[in-house]
Formats: C-alpha cells, structure tokens, sequence
C-alpha cells in the first residue's frame, strides 16, 4: 500500500498493512526549524507564498518524517479573514492573533465574510492544488480550527465563554454565521485536492464548556461544519481534534459525525477505547518529549501508543519547532519496525 491508500484504508476502520504515521498541520504543525533551515524556506514567508508553502509540506515527507503533506502551518488564517489582527511570528513563532475584531458576540454583525480567492486562505488552496499535481500516492490533509477556537480568536476568549451562556441567542448566530465561513474555506480545500481534513478545536474543552455547554456549542457546530464539508463530497474523511481531558464528555464525544479522533498527550488511549470501542482513534505522542527526550524513549513511546490500541500514530499536538529532525523520524522508523 502507498501512504494514501494505507492512510484512506484506515480511516474507513478497513484492514491495513501497518499503520499510518502522519502529522495533519494546522494546530497540528509539523514544521521545524530544523526542516526550514534544511530546506532554505522559512517562515513567515511559506505562511503567504504558496509555492513555498507546497515546498516545505512536501519536505516532511521528503525527510522522512511524517508518510502526509499538510497545510497550513498554523490556526489563524479563519480568524484574519474574518478581520482579526494577526502577527505573522518568525522561522520560531507561529501567527498568532494580536488584534480582536469585535467586543461581544451580539457584534458578529461587524464580522467579514471569509473570501477563499483572497489572502492567506487562497495561499492555503493553492498550496493544495500544487501538491495535488505532484502525485506519488501520499495524502493531502487540509487544515481547518474548529468553531469555538475560531470565535474566541475574535472576541476576547474569558468574555466569550461568559456570553455563551448569558446570550445564548446571539451566541448562537455568531457561531452559525463562524461556521458557515470556515465551511467555505473547507469545502474549497476539497475542491482543491485534500484527501481529508482535519479540525483542531482546542478552545472547544470539555474541561472549558463542561457536558452540557460542551454539547450545545462544541458537538453542535462541529457537526454542522462536518456536514457543510460533505456537501462537496458525503463519504469525505474528516480527523477531530479536541484538547484537554475527555472524561466529562466521553458520550458526547461519540455524538461528533467525524472518521477519526485525535486527543490530547493527557488521555490514556487505553481508557478512552472502553467508551469509543469502534471508533478510529489517532495520536498521541507527547509533543513535549518530542522536543525534549531522546529517540530512544520515543521509540518506546510510539510502541507503546501502538500498542495502546491507536489506529493512526501522530504526536497529540504541534511540534515544537526547536524539535529536533531525529526525534520526529524516530516514529516513522518505528512504526515501520526501522529501528
């Protein structure tokens, strides 16, 4: 099997050679300085150049370290489109958002509709086409932030989560009307060529919402973006990503239309299999030890996350860029029995 089919195989729960090893991008990035420094494309210039961006995505391949090309690098580009001010970070920092567009949710009013033929969002789709000529059996995976962390990257966050529950009526047109852009900018990387995508919803905790917050808004507008995706293409793979403990919400979780989840480092895999028995589950390689151990104790690690049950081996959060290059290749080499 290439890595496409081996990936697309597993995410339909079908009989695999071995398992897939990827890194998705977006909040999951897997871009280090290492990787720039190699390859001579640097950041923030592959964050607005969408040849660079193709280059530096494919480079991860190329270097052997995750079996996916992946973009964009980052969880800002919903955000800026809809009027947030945004930082575009250097070779070490990721864009981050500097500047928030309105004061409360009742001003969603004020919010621009996302353009996918304009700014970093047609960069990203590009980018994605460019991939898509080069062929060679390896998976495009389109990026895209959830809902809640989109809209609490456009409102101060601590008075966000407060409205949600103090106006819950316009707190729900200003999620509807968040959605319905990021759909777009989905449904515009299908058409692009991505494989599949996935959605990190990091701001959308079950630790943040509680149960039953967590299931008015996170399952709500998640499975509403899901939906606006497979208008394109009904049977499309979708990965979720959720920070965070998931033992408040465990059935709630199971409510998401998703292919495949993907948790956090601090969710024991063997504990969450009890309660998504049938579920493709993906991860969850501490982002930190990949930073900061060695490639022996990865190794252990991935064997351990394998052996754990998980179906598709990926770190459970974006690398640090100061990681280094070994570390990451340390997982592939293993997952393929390399080393």
């Amino acid at each position: 099997m290439n890595s496409r089919e081996r990936l697309l195989s597993a995410l339909k729960g079908n009989k695999v050679d071995r398992l897939p090893c990827i890194c998705p991008g977006g909040m999951m990035n897997m871009i280090i300085t290492e990787l720039m420094e190699r390859t001579g494309i640097m950041w923030p210039d592959a964050h607005i150049d969408a040849n660079k961006m193709a280059d530096l995505a494919a480079a991860v391949y190329e270097y052997g370290m995750f079996e996916n090309y992946g973009v964009p690098f980052c969880m800002t580009i919903e955000a800026e489109a809809m009027g947030a001010g945004i930082d575009m970070g250097s070779k070490i920092f990721e864009p981050h958002v500097v500047d928030y567009v309105i004061d409360s949710v009742s001003e969603y009013n004020k919010l621009k509709a996302l353009d996918v033929n304009s700014g970093r969002a047609k960069v990203t789709i590009d980018a994605i086409s460019i991939l898509n000529n080069k062929g060679g059996g390896v998976p495009i995976v389109g990026n895209l932030s959830g809902p809640i962390s989109v809209a609490s990257s456009l409102m101060e966050p601590v008075t966000y989560y407060k409205e949600l529950r103090r106006k819950r009526e316009d707190s729900h047109k200003f999620m509807e009307f968040v959605t319905e852009q990021i759909i777009k900018f989905g449904q515009a990387q299908v058409e692009a060529g991505a494989d599949l995508i996935t959605i990190s919803d990091p701001s959308g905790t079950g630790e943040i919402l509680g149960p039953k917050y967590f299931e008015e808004y996170a399952v709500k507008y998640l499975n509403m973006l899901i939906d606006g995706i497979r208008e394109v293409d009904k049977d499309f793979p979708i990965i979720v990503h959720i920070c965070g403990q998931m033992r408040s919400v465990y059935s709630q979780i199971n409510e998401l239309k998703a292919d495949a989840f993907s948790f956090d480092a601090v969710v024991n895999i063997k504990e969450i299999r009890k309660h998504m028995e049938d579920k493709i589950l993906m991860g969850n390689i501490s982002s930190f030890a990949l930073q900061s151990a060695n490639e022996e104790k990865i190794k252990r690690m991935t064997e351990n996350s394998i052996n754990s049950g998980i179906n598709i081996v990926s770190p459970a959060c974006g690398l640090g860029t100061q990681s280094p290059m070994k570390n990451i290749q340390a997982i592939l080499k293993t997952v393929r029995g390399e080393n």
